[in-house]
């Protein structure tokens, strides 16, 4: 006769999954000897191992002690139906391990390949890493949207950040991140923005303006910069006073009209 410990190394469990398939109601208790113990045969073994042998086959207990009680054939058709379930899981956490690859993969989850080569030239044109990543936001909001302009935004930003001083433009912006409404170089900035708008290629313009943005897509990616950018709202204004309203979607306007 064995005790529980002796039986649960027997059957290759711990003596806690002995107790825990005993309140399951799965295996037997046996009664006490004289001395206040349990003791165990050589059946408790053998259905110990069995219950083991189902648990780790992903059988849920709450069918153990059926599967256990079945007949030769309920108990194959009950097999066939957990396997299938099985089966069924393992494709489900294909599916997981897949996304987790995918997320790995970075900006390139979400962005098409020309944007991502976007991105990577602008670390190493060593522009800050905030404002890539608003970039990188901003992007990712148009090519869920418009995948099919990607091509033609991205070429265009391209060309653009080929020149030193958008380069060196970008780098101030990022500086004006921290700024607080009211400083008194948002006026300058505000200058220095409208002189880089009025130096843009007509032929650029003219090809945005055909294929225009949605305003509610405009107005979402304004949204990002009017929430993390203390002073975009003055800044906004100051374009508008200067003859440019917008930010995401930056057009001409009468400064004079009401």
């Amino acid at each position: 006769m064995l005790t529980i410990s002796q039986l649960a190394s027997y059957a290759g469990v711990t003596v806690r999954a002995v107790r825990h398939f005993h309140a399951k109601g799965l295996l037997p208790e046996p009664a006490r000897d004289h001395s206040g113990y349990r003791r165990y045969d050589a059946a408790a073994v053998v259905e110990l191992i069995r219950i083991r042998t189902l648990a780790e086959a992903g059988v849920p207990l709450a069918r153990v002690k059926e599967l256990l009680a079945a007949g030769e054939e309920e108990f194959a058709a009950a097999v066939d139906e957990i396997d299938r379930r099985l089966r069924a899981e393992i494709r489900e956490r294909q599916r997981h391990r897949e996304r987790i690859v995918q997320l790995a993969a970075g900006e390139s989850l979400a962005l098409p390949p020309e944007a991502v080569a976007y991105l990577d030239r602008l670390r190493e044109l060593e522009i800050p890493e905030r404002m890539i990543g608003g970039e990188r936001d901003a992007w990712i909001l148009v090519a869920a949207q418009l995948p099919e302009r990607m091509e033609m935004y991205i070429q265009n930003k391209s060309e653009q950040v080929e020149d030193p001083s958008v380069v060196e433009f970008y780098q101030d912006m990022d500086a004006v991140i921290d700024w607080e409404p009211g400083d008194p170089r948002l006026p300058a900035l505000a200058d220095r923005l409208v002189a880089q708008l009025e130096a843009v290629d007509d032929a650029e313009c003219h090809a945005f303006a055909e294929d225009p943005m949605s305003d509610d897509l405009v107005d979402l990616i304004d949204s990002m910069f009017l929430d993390h950018v203390p002073v975009a709202g003055e800044l906004k204004r100051l374009l508008e006073e200067r003859g440019w309203a917008g930010w995401t979607k930056l057009e001409r306007v009468d400064p004079s009209r009401p």
